[in-house]
């Protein structure tokens, strides 16, 4: 499923326009990735939690030329399925 069929899925399910679904969908995009580069984890019940981890800078190799590079430390986005989430998977 890609954003499309999610926009679309979204306004079958709730009765609403293929451009309110847009929006409620971007909406929801953007309240999540605006908590989450202000440092705050996004919980949402019963479907999972949306967090930033912190990866420490290391050295790598360069698999072409075999050369060392260092590789800055980073913040990197994580998703953690909740209960239900899992139970309806499996």
């Amino acid at each position: 499923m890609n954003k499309n069929d999610l926009i679309a899925a979204v306004a079958d399910n709730a009765g609403l326009s293929k451009a309110d679904a847009t929006k409620a969908v971007d909406g929801v995009l953007d309240a999540i990735t605006g908590s989450l580069k202000a440092g705050n984890e996004v919980r949402l019940v019963g479907f999972g939690t949306f967090s930033v981890a912190k990866r420490a800078a290391s050295t790598g190799r360069n698999p072409r030329t075999g050369d060392t590079i260092n590789i800055p430390a980073s913040n990197q986005p994580k998703f953690k399925a909740g209960k239900a989430l899992k139970d309806a998977v499996n």
